[in-house]
């Protein structure tokens, strides 16, 4: 008869490379640190290899190419068992109960998070939002991982084999400073910009792959080295006449650019936007729930 790990010892095994550190482990899952050894020991047996390599205590655990693969799978693993449970839930009715986890990129959530809160706590005063602002990658990653129930996200983007539902479109428009204004013609032409006038966040940002693809921003030497960090960074460097950048609406709408001597423009050719859109793991059971909140999203936009 054939063993099976349980998720008991894969959530050993994936806190322990969290923490790289047995006690600490032991003390994030609520046991001791001889079960917690004992757990992992039975997993090592199961799978017939080393997980980590053993250094004295004072040295930080390094995972083997075996274990760094089992704690991959380990976390894939317990975000479907986590699915599972959610599952019993939705048997209950309780669709809009609990705490569900949502991540959002740095792009909208500034523009769109607060005014969610809000809104689901009137309408739905027993559904608890635990919100993360992180990158597309990391936030898709985490997923994956079940650290994340569902993420709203500026589409398209790469999301593998997860589920998505656009909930509105976001347009781009072009910001530049009053003073350049005078010698920028408008509507505005790419090729009549100045060579490295075009500021754009870091490649982390998604915001700058849509804002390029969207408006049509086929001249690479039109765009500055330079690369900012957030959409205030973007719009201090075009308020100082050093440019011009794409911005989306929704941070128009939301004041992003009050007190700035700016100007809004649309951007050459037709209209540009990027799709924002919910996304979640194909084995959640919580597909009412997401409907529900892609309503309120799509309300707001």
């Amino acid at each position: 008869m054939n063993k099976w790990p349980s998720l008991k010892q894969l959530h050993y095994i994936v806190t322990l490379h969290e923490t790289r550190h047995f006690s600490d482990a032991a003390q994030k899952c609520f046991v001791s640190q001889s079960t917690l050894s004992k757990g992992i020991q039975n997993l090592e047996a199961m799978i017939g290899c080393p997980l980590y390599e053993k250094k004295d205590k004072k040295s930080p655990l390094v995972f083997t190419q075996a274990g760094e693969l089992v704690v991959t799978h380990g976390k894939e693993l317990l975000a479907k068992g986590q699915d599972l449970i959610e599952l019993g839930k939705l048997c209950q009715g309780e669709t809009m109960q609990g705490q569900l986890r949502v991540g959002c990129i740095p792009t909208i959530a500034p523009f769109l998070l607060c005014d969610l809160v809000q809104e689901v706590n009137q309408r739905f005063p027993q559904l608890n939002l635990l919100l993360r602002e992180d990158t597309t990658s990391n936030l898709l990653e985490a997923l994956k991982h079940g650290e994340m129930d569902v993420l709203i996200l500026a589409l398209p983007v790469d999301i593998g084999n997860m589920h998505s539902k656009v909930v509105g479109q976001d347009p781009f428009r072009m910001v530049i400073s009053r003073n350049q204004a005078d010698s920028i013609r408008v509507p505005i032409k790419y090729n009549e910009l100045p060579n490295e006038s075009v500021f754009l966040l870091e490649n982390e940002h998604c915001l700058t792959e849509h804002a390029v693809s969207a408006c049509k921003l086929t001249d690479k030497e039109k765009i500055n080295p330079f690369t900012a960090t957030s959409l205030h960074t973007l719009v201090q460097m075009v308020a100082n006449g050093l440019g011009t950048t794409f911005i989306p609406q929704m941070a128009i709408e939301h004041g992003l650019l009050e007190n700035q001597n700016l100007i809004v423009v649309d951007p050459p050719g037709q209209q540009a936007y990027r799709d924002i859109g919910l996304v979640w793991r194909p084995s959640s059971s919580r597909y009412e729930t997401f409907e529900q909140l892609a309503e309120v999203v799509s309300e707001l936009m």
